[in-house]
Parts: structure tokens; C-alpha cells; sequence
């Protein structure tokens, strides 16, 4: 059983190396900007301990004692020397987590959706947690990098924070609404792996939920990579919400001059023996008067549930095949209706 996919390795890699030069390029900043920090309250406080001498020499000497009380206070803080945080070891164990926490990472994931595969009955719900335990397991390898590695003063682990906030806001304000987006899809759940969605101009199968963006399945099989911040400006139609059977509609132009009752029987008939039909959802055929092509013609829809997702195509065109089988059979149909004389 393949646990690892490489491809998914070189897709990562760019991400981890990133990682790990933000971690050691902004951090020693932040240790930096501490150090400055300290040096300039230590000069505040020396500037401000110089008084005047007052007359009495009782309160001289107890001012006199207070001042080197604080300036021996003073001089035992020393702030974190660089050296102390980053070191060359502590760069090769942050670089050493990070590879052995995204392997790990790809293990847990890549079993729970071996899991998801095998248990029909769980595996929506084994999949909708997959992106969760994803964001958690980096938080906390960060968080491990930081206090376990590196152990950098509260001032610094502040600092270091406020110069991430500060760069990510400046380096992109688009991935700030895709990530944004992406937690208001996680938590908000207005769609899951596995579920068949139309957003704005996209139909697909869900496979993949990321902080950024969304992945989907086309009808033809490609791979669309939805920006997640689409999902908070655009409609999401969600066809299955979870279930493993969905809606199919199969559209069939007809005749107005046709015996509507005849036809929903055929239609009806037709969606009942097929072998991908989803019985304990019911079956209905409406009817619609159109203009196709410059003439007046009946639009037939016919909705029934199919069993399982993955058959919803091959559902949709058996459907189809049956109906219009039948109707030509009976003669209700004719094979040349459209067919124009030249």
C-alpha cells in the first residue's frame, strides 16, 4: 500500500522550504528588535536615575541605594544574545522537523482517506475532518519549532509574531481571503469531500479542501483548483450534502403535440429498471414549453437519484438511451423529428 505520493512531495517541498526560511530569517529579526528594545529602556532608566542630590543626607544615601539597587537589577538582565536563539543545530532541527513532521502528516492523512475508501457508511465524515487535522498538525509543529528549538523570550515570540503579521499582510492581501475563505468553509461546511457542487461557472466532485483553495472534478475529468475566496462572493449549489446519492436530470426535447401521460409512464418506467437508481428517493418528470432552435418544442425533464456519485454520468445517459428507446418504439417519437430537409 503506497502511503507517500511523491508528486504531492514535490508539490510540497516549495511550502516547507518556505517555511523554514520564514522561521529562521524573521525570527532572528524579531530577536534583534528585542535586544534594541531592552537596550533602549536600560538607557531610559540610567538617564533617568541621574537626579539632582537633595539636602538631607539620609534621603541622599536612601536614593543612593535605590539607584544602584536598580542599576545592579538592571545590569544582571541581559537580553538573549542571536547566537543563543539561532545557532547552526538549531537550523538543522528546525529543517529536520519539518521534514519528518510533513511525512507524518502525509501518513496520518493518507490513512484516514484509505480508511474513508473502505468504510462506505464513514467515509463523508472521515473526510471532512481530514482538512482540520491538517491545519492543526502544522500549528503545532510550528509551535513545537518555536518552543522546542528555538525557546526565544515572550518579547521575542511577540515580536516574531507581529513581524509575520506584518509581512503576510503586506505579501498578499488575495491569500489573507483565501485563507479566510477556506476557515469559513471548514467551519461553516457548506459543501465536503465527496460532494458533487456548482459554484459560479463550476460543476464538479470535491476531492480535496485546502486553506488556499479548493479542488474539483470536472464532468470531463480535469482538475479545477478553485480560489476559496470565489466561495464567499458566488452562490455554492450543493447537489448531495454529505450522501452518497444525488440528483440526475435528464432533459429530452419532444413534440407538442405528444400524450404527456404516456411518456411520464415510459419515462418513469425507464428510470426504474435501471440498474444505477436510487429507490428510497422518488422519481418525478415535469414538462416545459421551449423555443430550441427556432421552433416550439416540449422539454422533458426527468429527475431520479442515483445509487453512488461516481455513476452519475453513466445514470444520466442510460436514463436518456431508455427514454427515447421506448418512445420510438411505441411511436410517440419519430428518429428524424429534428432532422432538417435540405
Amino acid at each position: 500500500m503506497n502511503y507517500f505520493n511523491f508528486s504531492s512531495i514535490k508539490r510540497h517541498f516549495l511550502q516547507i522550504t518556505v517555511l523554514f526560511i520564514l522561521v529562521n530569517l524573521i525570527l532572528p529579526t524579531a530577536v534583534a528588535q528585542t535586544k534594541d528594545t531592552v537596550s533602549v529602556q536600560k538607557e531610559v532608566l540610567n538617564k533617568l536615575s541621574v537626579e539632582k542630590a537633595t539636602p538631607k543626607k539620609v534621603v541622599v544615601l536612601a536614593e543612593n541605594d535605590t539607584t544602584q539597587s536598580a542599576k545592579n537589577k538592571r545590569d544582571s538582565f541581559k537580553p538573549p544574545e542571536l547566537s543563543d536563539v539561532v545557532s547552526f543545530s538549531n537550523i538543522v532541527w528546525t529543517f529536520i522537523t519539518l521534514i519528518l513532521g510533513y511525512f507524518v502528516i502525509t501518513l496520518i492523512i493518507n490513512l484516514l482517506s484509505n480508511i474513508a475508501r473502505r468504510n462506505k457508511k464513514r467515509e463523508f465524515a472521515i473526510k471532512r475532518i481530514i482538512p482540520i487535522i491538517r491545519i492543526l498538525s502544522w500549528a503545532f509543529i510550528v509551535y513545537l519549532i518555536i518552543e522546542g528549538i528555538y525557546s526565544p523570550p515572550a518579547a521575542t515570540v511577540f515580536a516574531f509574531l507581529a513581524s509575520v503579521g506584518v509581512a503576510v499582510g503586506f505579501a498578499s492581501q488575495d491569500l489573507l481571503k483565501n485563507v479566510f475563505g477556506g476557515l469559513v468553509v471548514m467551519f461553516d461546511r457548506p459543501f465536503q469531500i465527496g460532494d458533487k457542487i456548482e459554484s459560479g461557472k463550476y460543476y464538479g466532485e470535491v476531492i480535496e479542501i485546502g486553506i488556499r483553495s479548493t479542488k474539483v472534478v470536472s464532468p470531463d475529468d480535469s482538475v479545477i483548483t478553485i480560489p476559496n475566496s470565489e466561495f464567499m462572493m458566488q452562490y455554492v449549489a450543493n447537489s448531495n450534502s454529505g450522501e452518497n446519492n444525488c440528483q440526475v436530470v435528464a432533459e429530452i426535447y419532444l413534440p407538442l403535440d405528444i400524450d404527456t401521460g404516456k411518456v411520464r409512464q415510459i419515462a418513469t418506467e425507464a428510470a426504474l429498471v435501471s440498474k444505477y437508481i436510487f429507490l428510497n428517493k422518488p422519481i418525478s418528470v415535469l414538462f416545459f414549453n421551449e423555443f430550441k432552435d427556432r421552433n416550439s418544442v416540449l422539454k422533458m425533464r426527468l429527475k431520479a437519484y442515483v445509487s453512488t456519485l461516481d455513476k452519475e454520468f453513466a445514470f444520466k445517459s442510460e436514463l436518456t438511451e431508455l427514454v427515447i428507446k421506448e418512445l420510438i418504439k411505441e411511436g410517440i417519437l419519430k428518429s428524424n423529428i429534428f432532422n432538417r430537409p435540405t
